[in-house]
């Protein structure tokens, strides 16, 4: 499929975009499983590492199966370009590093993975980038902690753990207005049930590990945006430092989006099910779903998304020790921390994803010790809910 073919669909593109077979004619993507590519001759060769002539040099920046997956995952997010990169964490580094220097200001969301508020905290502060945060729907502090040095606007949205929803046109404005670029983690969503850039975002970044795999077998991320931004500086950043993706875990995630817009509707409406019923449950105080017309954004996440996902968080009365015993309880969920999988998960967040910032710091983030969050995978929902069932009697 033509990489200009805008007027396919998103399935169509899912499927389609970035084959380009080779002579040997395969139907299927091939792994091109190798360090580097041959050139017919010493001018070549020269051409080629000069940028004079496109062509294939070394798998760390140039390989077909990895740029395969970038340009399919472009033309699902709307972007001009796309750098694949090792893992989600290796997105947000590459981003950061390719476009803030010493002396610059993130403004963030408090509400975000752990990881993340250790990069920014430890590893960029430490090379003179500081952050700010703040909640992630109080667009007046958004404003108010813009400084003259503020060079990016960072969220998820829906946030991890609790699945609160930004208005992300009125956050790119914002941006926009003080001459800040806008930042946003799609992990949840997808592209097929939201696309930032057509919201008004710069940026987006993805850990393919999750919902773009969709069955927990490889690491990778990727940072979606335009042609300098991504197409030169995150690239550049990727060429010279190296943290890349693997041809195969490429493979991978291309077989994942053939089928992301399917798995994502599914993934939604049993999370939604699930939902319903933790929040009819007497143990469970409190459902974090956007899918509920109790959560405060439900009205903003029918607008900016096209399913409400498949993530479910809720607090069990009686803190830690009843969260521990639920999870303990389940024989079904896998008790781990990744999500986006077809097998369902559960993870208790204060003592794993967010085991590593402080106390005050998942206090101010609303994560408490009863906290449990669940991806929903794609098993019959009854069986989901007998084996949550156990742990609540």
């Amino acid at each position: 499929m033509s990489d200009d073919n805008n007027d396919t669909g998103f399935d169509t593109k899912a499927v389609r975009a970035g084959i380009r077979r080779s002579a040997e004619g395969e139907h299927a993507e091939a792994i091109f499983a190798t360090s580097s590519f041959v050139c017919d001759n010493a001018a070549e060769a020269a051409a080629r590492f000069s940028g004079e002539k496109p062509g294939n040099i070394y798998s760390r920046f140039t390989n077909p199966t990895v740029r395969a997956f970038e340009e399919r995952l472009a033309a699902l997010e709307a972007g001009e370009r796309c750098v694949a990169t090792a893992s989600g964490m290796a997105a947000i580094l590459a981003t950061c590093m390719a476009l803030l220097k010493s002396g610059d200001h993130i403004v963030s969301s408090r509400s975000i993975f752990g990881s993340t508020v250790l990069l920014f905290n430890n590893y960029l502060g430490k090379f003179g980038v500081d952050t700010s945060y703040v909640p992630l729907t109080d667009y007046a502090a958004w404003e108010q902690a813009i400084r003259p040095n503020t060079r990016l606007l960072f969220l998820e949205t829906p946030s991890n753990p609790l699945l609160e929803i930004a208005d992300v046109r009125r956050l790119a404005d914002i941006a926009h207005r003080h001459g800040v670029l806008l930042v946003v983690d799609n992990v949840f969503c997808t592209p097929a049930l939201m696309q930032p850039l057509k919201l008004g975002a710069d940026l987006v970044i993805h850990s393919a590990t999750k919902y773009l795999d969709g069955q927990g077998r490889a690491i990778g991320g990727a940072v979606i945006g335009d042609a300098e931004r991504v197409g030169n500086q995150v690239y550049g950043f990727l060429r010279t430092c190296g943290p890349s993706m693997s041809p195969f875990n490429a493979w991978i995630f291309l077989k994942g989006l053939e089928t992301l817009r399917l798995r994502m509707h599914a993934h939604s409406a049993n999370a939604f099910e699930m939902a319903r019923w933790l929040a009819a449950q007497p143990k469970i105080t409190h459902v974090y779903y956007p899918g509920l017309p109790s959560h405060p954004q439900h009205e903003l996440a029918k607008r900016q998304q096209g399913g409400f996902g498949g993530v479910v968080s809720f607090d069990v009365a009686g803190g830690k020790a009843a969260a521990w015993k639920l999870i303990d309880a389940t024989a079904l969920f896998s008790i781990t921390a990744n999500l986006g999988d077809t097998k369902s998960t559960i993870t208790h967040p204060a003592t794993t994803t967010h085991a590593r910032i402080t106390p005050e710091q998942r206090a101010d983030a609303g994560i408490g010790d009863g906290l449990v969050r669940i991806s929903v995978g794609l098993e019959d929902v009854a069986d989901l809910k007998r084996d949550l069932a156990r742990g609540l009697v």
